[in-house]
């Protein structure tokens, strides 16, 4: 098992698959140092890892970190399905959009970012994408949002999370504000964005950048997308080599905010194992020292690794529906790797209390190993009515990671 501190060293990895190949080598010499879970061995990391994911491929080419989202403040836009996935043209990081008017059952790239800051092997990482449920400050609803860790292969490395706006249903981009900006080498990860009760944009975000802990979650605030304040830690461990990261949030219609996220530290069977915790109002989630709940099934199954979240309605609308949960791999009460790993999602419907249940995932991942590429951090997307769920997740094809998309039944 890749150890949570070791996810800044695989996002570092340059687009071409030489040298993912190469820098996956060397990675997993330093891991084994690391952590007593066996990783993948040299030549598993020059070969496929498994026979690649069921579903339609989103694009041709590498595809990383998927994103999903369903228009719906958008005006005679709203109903389409928009996905983003990090791209390469040569040595340049590009954001890829992606569209579909048949709720999911094709798409066809529309527009894309090309940060100059992510340009000639700078970096890019872990990009987001978020449509504005209300105006925030000059924005108006329906302002789509993409941002991602860039610079982190710079030689004198100060990453930022930078932030890009579409008024055009994601065809053309502008820079917008950097929610975070390094003062040293330390990274800035993964920034997904909310909408807080006061009506502030909030952008959460992994920071290994303070030197007490080996990372933690952040949260800033912004009323009119350009001044970032209030910084402040959501997750902070006090065991310093903890390393939470990935954050996730959704506002449930009770209006209680979900967050999900992973755990790293140096080993153990809980390595990255995911965890929630939930807030009021989007904005204070108590303690940072209170690092949540673990998320299981009666009989005790739980996630590893890279978790995302959404809600599907239930009929009747309301507060009736689900909090649907993916990991990067599902293992059993004892931590070996449960048979549904790569083929399942958790279901809960009582706000995330209790136990949790089991449904098929629309995408199968053939065994997942844990790197940068098999299932990681693939999003979900209910239907309008919550009847059915689209995901896409993403897996080797020979040494390229691409992303697979597909919807299936909720049950």
């Amino acid at each position: 098992m890749i150890p949570r501190s070791s996810h800044a060293l695989r996002h570092r990895r340059g687009p071409s698959p030489a040298r993912i190949r190469t820098l996956l080598l060397s990675l997993l010499c330093v891991l084994a140092s690391l952590s007593a879970v066996p990783t993948a061995t040299a030549a598993e990391a020059r070969e496929p890892l498994s026979p690649m994911a069921t579903g339609t491929p989103l694009r041709d080419g590498t595809a990383l970190y998927p994103r999903a989202i369903r228009l719906a403040h958008s005006g005679g836009a709203n109903g389409r399905v928009l996905a983003s996935v990090v791209s390469f043209d040569g040595n340049n990081g590009i954001g890829s959009i992606h569209e579909s008017r048949d709720s999911g059952a094709t798409f066809r790239q529309v527009g894309q970012v090309a940060d100059p800051e992510s340009a000639a092997g700078q970096g890019l990482c872990c990009a987001t994408l978020f449509e504005l449920p209300r105006q925030v400050g000059a924005m108006p609803a329906g302002t789509l949002l993409w941002a991602s860790s860039a610079g982190q292969d710079e030689q004198d490395r100060r990453m930022a999370l930078r932030i890009w706006r579409s008024n055009d249903v994601g065809r053309t981009w502008s820079y917008l504000s950097s929610c975070a900006v390094a003062s040293g080498t330390g990274g800035l990860w993964e920034p997904e964005f909310s909408v807080a009760a006061d009506g502030a944009l909030v952008c959460h975000y992994a920071d290994e950048t303070d030197g007490v802990h080996s990372q933690k979650l952040v949260a800033a605030r912004s009323y009119d997308g350009i001044r970032w304040q209030g910084h402040h830690d959501t997750v902070a461990s006090s065991w310093s080599p903890d390393r939470p990261g990935m954050p996730v949030v959704r506002r449930l219609p009770n209006g209680v905010y979900f967050m999900s996220y992973e755990i790293c530290n140096p080993g153990g069977q809980y390595q990255c194992v995911v965890h929630y915790r939930t807030s009021a109002d989007g904005w204070n989630w108590g303690s940072p020292t209170n690092l949540g709940i673990r998320p299981e099934t009666a009989d005790g199954k739980y996630f590893r690794a890279t978790p995302t979240i959404a809600w599907a309605p239930t009929p009747g609308g309301g507060s009736n529906g689900r909090i649907l949960l993916i990991g990067q791999r599902l293992l059993n009460r004892d931590g070996t790797v449960a048979p549904g790993s790569g083929r399942t999602i958790l279901t809960n419907t009582q706000n995330g209390s209790g136990p949790w249940s089991e449904m098929p995932s629309p995408v199968t991942v053939p065994n997942p190993e844990v790197n940068y590429c098999q299932n990681y951090s693939s999003p979900l997307l209910p239907s309008a009515d919550g009847s059915r769920v689209l995901q896409i997740a993403t897996d080797f094809e020979g040494t390229v990671c691409r992303a697979y998309f597909a919807t299936g039944r909720v049950t």
